[in-house]
């Protein structure tokens, strides 16, 4: 773990912090193994904190001692943690931090960035780090969780699930990764039905099955539960078209969607269930309940949240 504490300048000569938000102390973690970071992404980040009136502490994680460099972050008690990594560990950070924890500033250092992007509307970690120093303000984020995993966009559960690390490698050019990982899912597509009841009602069946914070659902105003979409295509050709268009376009006037509101959500199915959790892959228990936390953690951000990537 590298450890450096940059002092305040002498002089006010730099750009004005936040008024929103009482900042005299914080900490940086930096992964530069992590997708777009970067081995001078610490040093680019110390230069930067070093123009404001600050205390700043930089942490790179070395050594893969992540729970370590973590624990040792809180135990600084700085007024915010920026997280400058992978979408897993911004998670993690996050949920460590609870409501009555510091801020948590998740900079887009990952893959997908789902909740950096929801939060500062850029792909650019140094600009989203300036948009919390200079506009952001204490904002309570909701989310999800499932079996001890928290979410704070959305979570896919099943087949669908398997195809969005293929459309991920798309993205980013990696052909090669994303036919291996197009193949693998279309042995598995809709192999099986998820079951499911919403806050108790009525039991359903599902091809799959999409939870959406209301962060970044365009179809909630207020935090009263995760946006519940279940999508059941009626052939295999529809299958593959909702697969293809999950979480994009005008997915939700297709006629195989149905959506509403809910804060517990109890999901089951004949085998593990395949899920993404803000872009990260994981394979759930045949039986699962998802529960809306409407005060997950306390983030640094502008306000409203800049929200790029709603769906």
């Amino acid at each position: 773990m590298t450890d450096t504490t940059i002092s305040p300048p002498e002089a006010d000569a730099g750009p004005t912090l936040t008024p929103h938000a009482a900042l005299k102390h914080v900490v940086m973690l930096v992964n530069p193994l992590s997708g777009s970071v970067g081995p001078r992404a610490a040093d680019e980040a110390e230069a930067i904190l070093a123009g404001y009136d600050l205390k700043a502490e930089v942490m790179t994680f070395e050594g893969g001692n992540f729970d370590q460099i973590i624990a040792d972050a809180f135990a600084a008690e700085p007024d915010v943690i920026f997280v400058l990594a992978g979408d897993g560990t911004a998670r993690s950070v996050a949920s460590k931090a609870q409501p009555d924890g510091p801020m948590i500033a998740p900079l887009p250092g990952g893959t997908m960035n789902m909740l950096p992007k929801a939060l500062y509307g850029t792909a650019d970690w140094k600009l989203a780090l300036k948009r919390a120093l200079e506009e952001g303000e204490p904002q309570a984020v909701s989310g999800g969780e499932v079996q001890g995993e928290y979410f704070y966009c959305a979570a896919i559960l099943g087949s669908p699930a398997l195809w969005a690390p293929a459309r991920e490698a798309m993205r980013t050019g990696k052909i090669k990764l994303a036919w291996q990982y197009g193949r693998r899912a279309l042995k598995r597509a809709f192999s099986g039905r998820l079951r499911f009841t919403l806050d108790g009602g009525e039991k359903r069946r599902t091809e799959a099955l999409v939870l959406i914070s209301p962060m970044i659902s365009k179809a909630m105003e207020d935090p009263i539960g995760l946006e519940a979409a279940a999508m059941d295509p009626s052939d295999t050709t529809q299958a593959f078209r909702l697969a293809a268009t999950a979480l994009f376009s005008d997915w939700r006037q297709d006629p195989a969607v149905s959506t509403r509101p809910a804060k517990l959500i109890e999901v089951r199915a004949r085998s593990k269930i395949p899920a993404v959790i803000d872009g990260e892959p994981l394979l759930l228990k045949p039986e699962a309940v998802i529960r809306f936390v409407p005060k997950a953690f306390k983030a640094l951000a502008p306000r409203p949240p800049s929200a790029e990537d709603s769906i």
